[in-house]
């Protein structure tokens, strides 16, 4: 009786369980498996027939200078972004965790650090969009009344001006969560390695490289592959606040693919094969920077 009741017992997991399946197999594996198979087709509009066409699709695309001008600027605001993003995070986590700089109210520093990640694209969009307007916005009165500038400057007219202000966004935005996922890595580590490491008079430099940044990578490749990720994805702040402009100079992948299917001609089959593209260098990025950190630890291991 007692094994009856427990098998019983386990069929409530998959009742739980069941619910998300059936969520994940008809609103995520079944729209992947259909963009895979729209991106061999010639589907454009509202048909409901279509021809399999091959790679006719991928070849027009790496001959289309918009996709490839987008797949340029999303790596170049991608990197702009988390290079500086990453430095920030580390500098502030290895204070916050710094036993000897004991800063005070770390909690509150905190929480600022991390809430533009929390606020929505829209009002950030609307914010900087604010901030940088032509001609009286903040930024050009205090730029003109500090005599940097002679005359207010027309930012979102600019392209390299443009760019960087969606990479700082972008970097404003994450800089905090990321922080947080190292402070969290940091204090993994076991206190007794940075007491013999003062005892045997290393300084904070050297403690932090050969200390801390090796017992640390699994969570830097966390956040690296993770920003890849999110950074190849990036649609909203480039998109509400400028629509890509000027000249297409911040138009990303995402916004790419958004446009293709759904304005003009709604070339649904140009949009699927931009995304397979798309996946294919996150998974190809992704394998080498998990190759590239193996192969740092294997060779580690080997002296």
């Amino acid at each position: 009786m007692k094994r009856k009741k427990s098998l019983k017992y386990d069929r409530y997991g998959y009742y739980f369980v069941t619910p998300f399946i059936i969520i994940f197999l008809v609103f995520q594996l079944y729209p992947i498996i259909y963009t895979i198979n729209l991106s061999f087709t010639d589907l454009a509009g509202w048909a409901t027939e279509y021809e399999y066409i091959g790679l006719s699709n991928f070849k027009n695309l790496f001959q289309n200078q918009l996709f490839l001008q987008s797949l340029r600027n999303t790596a170049l605001i991608w990197i702009i972004n988390f290079i500086p993003q990453l430095l920030m995070a580390l500098v502030l986590a290895t204070w916050f965790t710094d036993m000897k700089v004991q800063i005070k109210g770390q909690g509150i520093y905190k929480v600022l650090f991390y809430l533009p990640g929390i606020i929505t694209a829209a009002s950030i969009a609307v914010l900087f969009s604010s901030f940088f307007r032509y001609p009286e916005g903040p930024v050009n009165s205090i730029l003109v009344s500090m005599k940097i500038l002679k005359q207010p400057f027309e930012f979102f007219r600019s392209k390299t001006a443009t760019r960087l202000i969606v990479a700082f966004i972008q970097f404003w935005m994450f800089y905090g969560s990321t922080m947080i996922m190292i402070i969290a890595a940091i204090l993994g580590i076991s206190p007794q390695l940075y007491e013999a490491a003062m005892i045997d008079g290393a300084n904070a430099r050297k403690t932090f490289f050969f200390i801390t940044l090796p017992l640390i990578k699994p969570i830097l490749l966390y956040i690296l592959v993770t920003s890849l990720i999110g950074g190849m994805q990036m649609f909203d702040i480039p998109f509400l606040l400028t629509n890509g402009n000027p000249d297409n100079a911040v138009g990303t992948v995402a916004m790419f693919i958004y446009k293709q299917a759904f304005t003009g001609a709604r070339s649904f089959n140009i949009a699927a094969a931009a995304s397979m593209i798309l996946l294919f260098i996150i998974i190809c990025c992704s394998l080498i920077l998990f190759r590239l950190f193996s192969e740092k630890e294997e060779g580690k291991e080997g002296r």
